[in-house]
């Protein structure tokens, strides 16, 4: 049987059980776990043979297939622990991937605003079920075992702040500034005056309002712009630059539009930090399910395509971090959430949104544990001199930080050994 071979080059250790719609049972491996496959129609056997890649998660959102013994994360963990594989038309597909990848990763700007807004134009209700309290959605940074999702959080904007070398009175543009939380905490915390531009009209008003309820109104302000557009209109007007979680979307046809644009807005002496998933294992594709239900035009990119990008910018590469599992944690931390609050979830949207909402959060979190993506920290300068020959500073910064916030947010403790010290 096609399907068995399939699930048998794709599953790493265990016992997988498949039951077919027509009863027939068929046991792939031994050991545990030991997992039970119930196909619910002889249709879903055909499509997870012609594109299992896209085909898979749809099957489980439609419910055509049932688990037993374990879960989604469980059943996952086992088919992403062995080879990939592509099913006949993943596989024709594949073959054209160069091409593929450009028409996929075009995003001029009314393209751009439409995908960011599939995705982050969810109500702020829904995403509060699962997100920190400043609502971070993006990588936290777990400085230390057992850390909550809330200190992680904050030890994440801790460090980026510290990156950024920023002092009151300096201007500070977030690109993709979210729901304004990394913007409002610089302000707070560094004295700086901030700009967020955002895609996403939800976003906006959240920002807008935390702002104005923090009485940080005067020193942050929030725009509905692209960076391309506002870049025109502000060469050399920032010191800083800071982007957390959105160059994913730029695609690499903009990269060098995306780099030109952060050097043009940067003062002679000005520094930017790009924070960003990558790939450990260099250049591929985005997964069709991902690209299709949950950040169409996304890409997340090796090293190796962004690099050299910048050196051609005329930006200097002044540090570079890679955190491995971080991610992988902060999804965990989420998926919980998530799964506490389904019920809430499904009466905001319904119950296949849950299961498509689960399939996301599981299969991003095994991508970090079992297939080489990671979440890289870039630090870029127009001169030699803009930052210390030292990473001492880092360290520094981020103690000086964490003391004087101490104070303002018992809740929160300071982390005590930061990886950039490792």
């Amino acid at each position: 049987m096609l399907l068995v071979r399939l699930l048998a080059a794709a599953k790493g250790d265990g016992t997988l059980n498949l039951i077919t719609a027509d009863g027939k049972h068929h046991r792939i491996g031994s050991g545990s776990p030991n997992l039970t496959l119930r196909l619910h129609d002889r249709a879903v056997e055909r499509d997870l043979l012609i594109n299992p890649r896209l085909r898979f998660g749809e099957a489980y959102m439609n419910g055509r297939f049932s688990i037993e013994g374990g879960g989604i994360y469980d059943l996952l963990s086992m088919l992403m622990s062995g080879a990939e594989v592509q099913g006949a038309l993943g596989r024709a597909l594949e073959s054209l991937s160069p091409l593929l990848r450009r028409v996929q990763q075009y995003n001029p700007m009314r393209r751009s605003r439409q995908n960011v807004e599939h995705h982050y134009n969810l109500s702020r209700q829904f995403y509060q079920l699962f997100l920190d309290r400043d609502m971070q959605y993006s990588c936290a940074y777990f400085t230390e075992p057992g850390l909550s999702l809330d200190e992680a959080q904050e030890a994440k904007k801790r460090h980026i702040a510290a990156k950024l070398l920023i002092v009151p009175g300096m201007r500070v543009l977030d690109i993709g500034c979210g729901w304004g939380g990394m913007a409002l905490y610089l302000a707070r915390h560094t004295g700086a005056r901030v700009t967020g531009i955002t895609l996403s009209s939800e976003q906006l008003a959240v920002a807008r309002q935390r702002a104005e309820e923090a009485g940080l109104s005067d020193r942050v302000t929030f725009e509905l712009r692209d960076y391309r557009e506002f870049a025109a209109a502000h060469r050399g007007a920032f010191d800083r630059v800071v982007s957390v979680g959105m160059f994913e979307h730029v695609g690499v046809p903009q990269y060098r539009n995306y780099f030109d644009a952060v050097r043009d807005m940067l003062n002679d002496e000005g520094v930017a930090l790009i924070h960003s998933i990558g790939r450990l294992d260099g250049p591929a594709s985005t997964n069709p399910w991902i690209r299709k239900y949950i950040f169409p035009g996304g890409y997340s990119p090796a090293l190796s395509e962004v690099l050299p990008v910048i050196e051609r910018s005329g930006l200097l590469a002044t540090d570079l971090e890679v955190l491995r599992l971080h991610y992988a944690e902060t999804l965990r931390h989420w998926r919980a959430r998530f799964t506490a609050h389904w019920e809430e979830a499904k009466a905001l949207y319904d119950e296949r949104f849950c299961r498509m909402w689960e399939f996301y959060l599981v299969g991003a979190e095994l991508a970090f544990r079992l297939q080489g993506h990671m979440v890289f920290q870039v630090q870029v300068a127009r001169s030699l001199g803009a930052v210390p020959l030292t990473r001492d500073y880092m360290l520094n910064a981020e103690r000086d930080i964490a003391g004087a916030s101490a104070g303002q947010s018992a809740e929160l403790r300071p982390s005590r050994t930061p990886e950039s010290a490792a």
